[in-house]
Order: C-alpha cells, then structure tokens, then sequence
C-alpha cells in the first residue's frame, strides 16, 4: 500500500512539473516545484513583437542585387527590399527590427523616409515575400523595448509558414476570414488561442482540424489599420503559431516517456493490490 501511494504521488509531481516546464517557470524538468513557483513570480524582459501593427508601409523597390558586399569582403548576391514608412524610423539605427508583413528582418540603411532590409533565402521559401513587387502595402511593427507595453501577445517575428485565404466575409462591421494552413500547423491552432497572421495579433474564433482551417475576425478598427482586407480569395498569408503551443509539446515529448513509465507502474501495482 505505501508502495502504491509513493508511486501515485511521483506520477502527480512528474505531471506538475510538466505543466510547470510547459509554461517556462522552470528550467529543466529535474526543478523542484517549489522552485517553479518561485520561478512563475519573476517576469522575463526580452524585446519581441506584439502583432499590434504600426503602420501600414509601401514597397519602393525589391532587387536582387548581384554585386552584394559580403561578410568577408567578397561579392555574392541577395534580395533587398525598399520599404517606405514614418512611424517606424522614429528611433530607428542600423541594425535594428523591423517586421515586414510579421517578418523580422534586420535594417541596413535608412533615412527618414524609408528604410532597407536584405531577405535570406530561407526567408523567401518560408514566407509571402517571394511575391512581393513594388507598390505593395506591408503591415509594419517596431520591436518593442523590454519594458514596453504588449497589447497583442508574444509575437517572435519567425514565420512558419504561408497559408491561404479560402472565405472573406462581412458580418455586419466585422469581417470573418477563413485560412487553410498547412496540415502541420494545425495542431498548433485553436479555438481562443493566439496566431498571427501578416504580423497581426489576432484570436483564433473557429479551428477544424479535421478540415484542416481556422477562421477569425475582424472588428472595423483593425480593419482599417492592416493590409489584410484588401487580399482576396486565394492570397498568401505569413503565419506564424502561439511559440507557447511548440514548447508544450517538446516538454511533453520530453516527460512522456518517463509518465508513461509511471502509469504502466501505477497499474502494476493497482493489479497486485486487487489480488491481494
């Protein structure tokens, strides 16, 4: 019986600690509780973005420059894009974030009418900015400083990739768009939960994953502060998941095989009592 106990209260603390590794008030999974309760107290500073748009930009040019300067001083060549903006260059230096349609990318050059930033590769295949021309409107968003306020919720800037726009349409004021994403981030996507999508912080109404969509809404204010109500039909969206739904899971990948070593344990010696 005190064999049995013991088991059941290990199985207890390991889910505790899972759920407290899940949401970062702990370090490793070996952290006593006590301590991710200390933990949960104390608020990490870190510079992110909220998904609350500043302002909506203009593309002034996009090239592939074949003579670029190189890290080591040789010449190779990259993608560059020119984007026209105001609010964003207040406080702007080189090198500094700025998210482009919810992409983070990094200034190179700037005045006090536009600024430059290069696209790597992996950037083109993961995002919609492949297709982008010049004239294109793009939602833009400073990083925040580490003690400034998020009106959205923790946005990294680090698409997952692009989905399509299936439905536009009007309710009332308000618009419902529906987004086919791809099937891998479906189980990331849920009802109420955080997604943005082109760099807006936005609240999951709707989530089939069996079908394999989601939908959300747009109030007439948000409407008039981003790009996405004048896409159509079959357009791109950046998308990129609620970064809390990906560390859930790797922490539970992580404790699974140890809770279930638990359970089958558990039942072992729930088996044993009975018979005796």
């Amino acid at each position: 019986e005190e064999s049995l106990m013991a088991t059941r209260l290990l199985l207890k603390q390991a889910l505790a600690l899972c759920v407290a590794y899940a949401h970062g008030w702990v370090a490793c999974p070996r952290a006593s509780l006590a301590a991710a309760l200390v933990a949960c107290r104390a608020p990490s500073a870190r510079a992110v973005f909220s998904g609350i748009v500043e302002e909506v930009g203009r593309v002034g040019a996009m090239e592939l420059k074949r003579e670029l300067p190189l890290w080591d001083g040789s010449i190779g060549e990259g993608w560059e894009m020119e984007v026209r903006a105001s609010t964003v260059l207040d406080g702007a230096y080189l090198g500094c974030s700025i998210a482009v349609n919810g992409v983070c990318l990094t200034v190179t050059r700037f005045d006090d009418a536009r600024f430059t930033v290069g696209l790597a590769p992996e950037t083109l295949r993961r995002t919609n900015l492949d297709g982008i021309t010049e004239g294109a409107e793009v939602n833009l968003e400073r990083a925040l400083p580490a003690d400034g306020r998020n009106s959205g919720h923790f946005v990294q800037g680090h698409i997952d990739d692009v989905g399509v726009i299936e439905s536009m349409t009007p309710d009332g004021e308000a618009l419902w768009v529906r987004v086919r994403p791809p099937p891998r981030l479906m189980a990331y996507i849920v009802p109420k939960g955080f997604i943005a999508v082109d760099g807006t912080s936005l609240t999951v109404c709707n989530a089939d994953a069996d079908e394999g969509w989601f939908d959300f809404m747009l109030v007439a204010y948000t409407q008039s502060k981003i790009i996405l109500p004048t896409k159509r039909v079959g357009d791109t969206v950046n998308l990129e998941v609620d970064v809390m739904a990906k560390y859930v899971e790797r922490s539970m990948v992580a404790l699974r095989e140890r809770v279930e070593e638990l359970e089958r344990r558990l039942a072992v010696q729930e088996a044993r009592a009975a018979e005796a």
